[in-house]
């Protein structure tokens, strides 16, 4: 069994990241919104920041859990998510803003959705 408050802890810090990024890239209607201007560039920085902190914590998540716990919720590639954080992290000057846009457009929103299932279904049990 693994440390239930910690994962909810981790989840809760996941949840409000997808969240944020939500927020700051309502206003995003296309990549050139990202690389059009330095304020564009600064929202797509910040989104790549939130985007690696969810993918350490995807890979914490898997280490308090003995990897048990996401494998229960395949309706998301996490191994993509947290392989998305080591592509941030490592290559950012490669950064493809296409493909951050396409993430904020298609994968956060059912991220959120699976997080927020997962926190309930672990309240649940306790």
């Amino acid at each position: 069994m693994f440390d239930r408050e910690l994962a909810l802890e981790i989840l809760e810090q996941i949840q409000t990241a997808s969240e944020t990024i939500l927020t700051r890239f309502k206003p995003v209607k296309v990549v050139s919104d990202f690389t059009g201007s330095p304020a564009g560039m600064e929202k797509l920085d910040s989104i790549c920041m939130l985007l690696i902190a969810i993918g350490e914590s995807l890979k914490n998540l898997d280490k308090i859990t003995n990897n048990t716990l996401l494998s229960k919720y395949p309706q998301i590639d996490w191994k993509r998510a947290k392989g998305l954080r080591d592509i941030i992290s490592h290559q950012y000057f490669d950064v493809n803003a296409e493909a951050i846009f396409g993430v904020c457009e298609t994968k956060i929103n059912p991220l959120v959705q699976v997080v927020t299932r997962i926190i309930e279904d672990i309240k649940r049990q306790t």
